[in-house]
């Protein structure tokens, strides 16, 4: 579960990078806009799979002590 969380957050950052050089580089907006809509499925995919692993007990949640 970990491992996938890790994977989804450097596929975020990826996508990311690749919606900023579709933008600086001039090339066709489509491609920055699928990037960017890659980017927020992504990130709720992330969320969604924070939320079940903690409800299933895999994530634990620790406070700052």
């Amino acid at each position: 579960m970990k491992i996938l969380i890790i994977v989804t957050l450097v596929a975020i950052i990826a996508s990311l990078g690749h919606a900023l050089f579709s933008m600086s580089s001039g090339r066709r907006d489509r491609a920055m806009v699928r990037a960017l809509t890659v980017r927020v499925t992504l990130s709720v995919a992330l969320f969604a799979m924070l939320m079940i692993g903690w409800y299933t007990g895999h994530i634990q949640p620790h406070g700052l002590r």
